[in-house]
């Protein structure tokens, strides 16, 4: 694997990550269709196999796919070329350092929701095979245990990794075999949807919305990558395996089970164990769900007031959230939770996007800067008000109009709304941020807050 030898203790955090220290496509693409292929993954694929035939979810997830890899391949290709990651590059692609912040506020919300959902995936497992408690109950418990591993940092996290990933890859394959093979999977393809039907309109908005937040942070990956060409290549790569070989698993199941419930399609395949290494796949993605989500309300915190705030206490405060939302049944609310997802990121790729291959108002910043190696601009703007308006009202438009596909509409929205913004000079900077520390080197307008 090469460039290991050029990583920093922090993975170059702050910085561009040097060419000596980037990888091989397919090193990226593994990794990329590790998160594709995740629980989530397998619940959404057994959502929309609840509510759809085959071959309309097939067509769901086809052009959900297509939606989440037109936005990954173009952010990814930004992180490539810059070298940086998403809240560092979006320092300078029109949000601003404010607007980096709200990004991460973003993010981190939608990984409290995430958290919620899962802790009650688990659950229900546990209340199905141990009993004691309710659902609810096992929630919170369990929500807490997880919050308990997370405040004590990588060490506490780590030890489950290379257990827990393989093995819950191996459930998988093993519950598709064992209960398709009790059934002729031609009649599966045909047969309707045992639940309430969903749109394919709706369908493809789900799939989008289920990892429009992974796609949109995909310069958190591509900056490790050394060509475009190899941004497009593990792209396709990881989302065709992920997005089908899981995804289409799931909808196979529903419709062999007759439920959208994980734990039941699972445990009538191979009974007992899939509820463990479901609790034990849990806990290793619901930990970095809390970690990530602790980080980027630390850092809006720490942006926003200026103050620092202790990440083992903010991210105990968000477990307890999480938790109390998995108590509360945010599960039933998936296809709710999704669909926002769905209209609200599409908008941060379509800016990110259109700065940086139209407008290119700070565009020369960056490669001013990457000219002289590996540095980053000294100074960004602190808050851009206009691309924080285009946001806003694209994200409403993907939500409230309903002709077409919502993550559509509001990618497209935002991406026209900031060209048409940048070329009526209405992209103007509130205050300047030293790169480093945040420090406002420019006297900012009564209206911009201060920053750290």
């Amino acid at each position: 694997m090469s460039g290991a030898a050029g990583h920093t203790a922090d993975d170059h955090a702050l910085g561009r990550v040097p060419t000596t220290a980037r990888y091989t496509w397919w090193s990226v693409a593994i990794q990329r269709f590790g998160q594709v292929s995740a629980l989530s993954q397998f619940l959404l694929g057994a959502t929309l196999g609840f509510g759809m035939s085959f071959w309309t979810a097939f067509w769901a997830f086809t052009f959900g796919a297509v939606i989440l890899e037109v936005v990954s391949i173009f952010v990814g290709i930004i992180g490539s070329r810059e070298g940086m990651s998403t809240s560092m590059v979006a320092r300078w692609l029109g949000f601003g350092r404010g607007g980096s912040a709200l990004i991460g506020l973003a993010i981190g919300i939608s990984l409290i929701g995430w958290f919620g959902i899962q802790s009650a995936v688990s659950a229900q497992g546990l209340a199905s095979t141990l009993g004691g408690l309710p659902a609810w109950g096992w929630s919170i418990l369990f929500g807490l245990v997880v919050t308990a591993i997370c405040i004590f940092g990588f060490g506490s996290m780590a030890w489950t990794a290379y257990v827990t990933v393989p093995a819950f890859l191996v459930l998988v394959g093993w519950a598709i075999v064992a209960e398709l093979s009790k059934s002729d999977v031609g009649a599966l393809m045909s047969t309707p949807p045992p639940g309430e039907p969903i749109s394919l309109a709706t369908g493809t908005t789900l799939v989008a919305g289920g990892f429009i937040v992974g796609a949109v942070i995909t310069p958190d990956m591509t900056r490790f990558n050394k060509t475009s060409a190899d941004v497009v290549k593990q792209t396709v790569v990881g989302f065709t395996l992920g997005e089908y070989v899981i995804g289409m698993s799931g909808v196979l199941l529903a419709h062999a089970i007759g439920s959208s419930e994980i734990t039941t399609i699972l445990t009538s395949s191979v009974g007992w164990v899939a509820v463990l290494v479901v609790l034990l796949g849990t806990v290793k993605i619901n930990d970095w769900n809390l970690y990530s989500s602790g980080l980027g309300v630390v850092n809006f915190i720490g942006t926003v007031t200026g103050r620092r705030v202790n990440r083992a206490a903010t991210t105990a405060v968000i477990g307890v959230v999480g938790s109390l939302l998995a108590a509360a049944g945010i599960l039933g609310q998936l296809t709710g939770f999704l669909i926002v997802l769905g209209v609200v990121f599409p908008p941060i790729a379509g800016i990110m996007v259109a700065e940086y291959f139209v407008v290119k108002k700070w565009r020369g910043v960056l490669e001013s800067s990457r000219a002289d190696g590996d540095a980053v601009p000294e100074t960004s703007p602190t808050w851009v008000p206009a691309t924080l308006v285009v946001w806003a009202v694209a994200s409403l438009f993907g939500y409230f109009v309903h002709v077409g596909l919502g993550s559509v509409n509001s990618l497209v929205i935002s991406f026209v709304l900031y060209v048409a913004a940048g070329r009526a000079g209405l992209l103007r900077e509130v205050g300047t941020s030293r790169t480093t520390d945040g420090e406002v080197v420019e006297p900012a307008t009564a209206t911009a807050p201060a920053t750290a």
